[in-house]
């Protein structure tokens, strides 16, 4: 039994275990999973001294409320967050993008995200975890990966081990920002909408729908007209994928989307603005905008550039 651990008190909406996902599985019909914004995940780990692929909580909206048991250990948040850490009696509002300590009974409270969806819990230690094919990550839609493939619960206990003693204050000033104009790439059935439909595609504004989880984002606005076929084979899908049903509405595959679709695809988000878009709460509003496949390499040869002079600050 370890004499380490947090007590759930409050699980939040959608908090659950996350690495950088399983690789090479779309042919049994399992995705990637893993972190919805790599960035800020690899952030939180760097910051407590894990390696780029150690488990972390991921939390949407409203996080976790819990209390440690133990042997002191750094903790991190990323994203933009509010948060305070309880002290017996005193509560102090928490930073994001920097390290502090829990100590045995104190109580972290994550509150919420603020006008974005995920955040980003690590610790220097280790959660005491199954894994499935290699990775934490878990995907409750098909009950795959630790945590019995289910969300956080309330007055769940989650035991930790191998805490990491260095205890050296950390910190990255960084600032999330928003994005509107989402570069993409056409797609494999591009040809199936019209020029009308292609026109409000890229020149329209979207409104992301309330109905987006980690699964997939679908947006709201003037429909996208077919004028092939408003159906396909099926056939394989990749995360950034931009699907168009029936209805002319588009949907965006995220990180726990079906590895096989039969709607038209009429485009794909580069790899660069994922992060980001996985950022936009329900009501925002979106525009696409074309890049050929040669920019987009570019572009995403540049963010991990950025990403990784960022990670070299800490």
């Amino acid at each position: 039994m370890s004499k380490n651990f947090f007590k759930i008190i409050r699980a939040g909406i959608n908090s659950t275990f996350q690495d950088l996902g399983r690789d090479n599985l779309y042919h049994i019909g399992i995705p990637f999973s893993g972190a919805m914004d790599n960035r800020n995940y690899l952030f939180a780990n760097k910051l407590t001294g894990n390696d780029h692929n150690h488990p972390a909580i991921e939390f949407a909206y409203l996080g976790p409320h819990l209390k440690y048991y133990g042997e002191k250990l750094n903790v991190a948040i990323t994203g933009d967050v509010t948060f305070k850490i309880k002290k017996g009696d005193n509560s102090i509002d928490g930073e994001c993008y920097q390290t502090f300590i829990l100590e045995n009974n104190d109580e972290l409270d994550i509150i919420s995200t603020n006008k974005s969806v995920y955040g980003y819990l690590t610790i220097s230690g280790k959660f005491d975890l199954k894994f499935q094919w290699s990775s934490c990550s878990t995907n409750i839609k098909a009950n795959i990966g630790s945590n019995n493939g289910e969300k956080l619960s309330d007055n769940q206990k989650i035991n930790v081990k191998k805490i990491n003693q260095n205890f050296v204050n950390k910190k990255l000033n960084y600032i999330n920002t928003k994005i509107e104009n989402i570069r993409v790439i056409k797609g494999t059935n591009f040809d199936y909408f019209s020029k009308e439909g292609k026109k409000i595609f890229f020149n329209n504004e979207f409104k992301v729908s309330k109905l987006s989880d980690r699964m997939g984002m679908r947006l709201e606005g003037k429909k996208i007209e077919n004028i092939v076929d408003t159906n396909i084979r099926s056939e394989g899908l990749i995360k950034g994928v931009i699907q168009v049903p029936a209805d002319g509405n588009p949907i965006i595959m995220l990180s726990d989307h079906g590895t096989i679709g039969g709607y038209p695809k009429i485009g794909v988000v580069i790899s660069a603005d994922y992060d980001k878009l996985v950022q936009l709460t329900p009501g925002s509003r979106v525009k696409f905008q074309e890049v050929d496949l040669n920019s987009a390499e570019n572009l995403f040869k540049l963010y991990e550039l950025e990403t990784q002079n960022l990670i070299s600050q800490i």
